[in-house]
Order: C-alpha cells, then structure tokens, then sequence
C-alpha cells in the first residue's frame, strides 16, 4: 500500500510505526492508495483524517494509525512519546477546570483552550485568544493572546502543543 502523508503529520506516521511512505504537502497530487492528514484537509483518494491540536488528539491519532501497521501500538508504547514533553504529559489525561473566561478565534485554538480548562465565552471574557493569521480580524484592543499557527511553529505536533500551551498557561 502506498501511504501518503502531509509534512504536518509526517511525525504522526513515524511514531505509529510506519517506515514506507511519501511526503507531500499537496497529497491529492501524488498517486497514493491513502492519504494520512489532517482531519480538515481534502483530497479525492481513501484518507485516514487525524487531529493533532491537542495532547490526547495526538495520543488517538498515533493509535489510529498505528492499526494500519502489523503491531499496533498499546497505550504505553504511545505515553512513551510523551516523555519528553512535559507540558503535553501533562495535559494527556486532564480534566482542569480554570474558572477563566475567554474568547476564541478559530476552531483549532478552541480544541486547545476547551483542553487545558478554560471556559469560552462571547462576553465578559478575561482574555481574546486568537491565531497569528487572524490578527486582522480581531476587533478587541485588550488582553490579546496571540497563538503562532502552521506556518510559524515546528511540523511536530509535540513540539507545537507544548508552545501553544506554555503561551496559554502563562495565563493561569
């Protein structure tokens, strides 16, 4: 079978166990059998959708694709790939609660902030938190979050979830 990933989920691939696959940022471009991306991203071939925003959608989306290989990962073989993220350990299996209002401009950021304990609001909110490409359509003037998005962070998801969410929990 002919796997085809996007460089955003390359690492996704690698930690489920596969070895053989190619790298495209356009998949619908190159002839695959299946396509591993992101959960928003279209093509016209049979696609394996998964969302790497948060800790435990990384988790699942590790274990999703590890099914595709002849040894299936168990839990503790994907916590493993957390140890060195200690933001991201921390959040794998969490049910904070923070008692913070907030704001949200885009639907990944809300995966995140709904993750870590926040509580979104369209008013009365303590903070406006919002993705690098969206700072001109943020009308606030007043307690601005901006969260770096695709194009400004590393393509590892790990490496992506603990910056997005240091910048968060420097906010409790």
């Amino acid at each position: 079978m002919k796997i085809v990933t996007t460089p955003m989920c390359e690492e996704i691939v690698k930690c489920a166990g596969i070895t053989d696959y190619v790298i495209n940022k356009f998949p619908q471009t190159e002839d695959g059998d299946l396509a591993i991306l992101l959960s928003e991203s279209k093509v016209d071939m049979p696609a394996l959708r998964v969302k790497i925003n948060t800790p435990s959608q990384i988790f699942k989306s590790i274990k999703q694709v590890s099914k595709l290989t002849s040894h299936e990962l168990d839990d503790g073989d994907i916590i493993s790939y957390f140890d060195d993220f200690e933001i991201c350990k921390k959040y794998l299996n969490s049910d904070f609660k923070r008692g913070i209002n907030v704001k949200v401009y885009s639907e990944f950021l809300k995966d995140i902030v709904l993750d870590m304990g926040f509580d979104i609001v369209v008013e009365n909110f303590q903070y406006v938190i919002y993705p690098d490409y969206l700072k001109d359509k943020v009308t606030e003037t007043d307690n601005l979050v901006e969260i770096p998005s695709h194009n400004e962070v590393s393509k590892n998801p790990f490496k992506k979830a603990e910056l997005r969410y240091s910048i968060l929990e420097n906010l409790i």
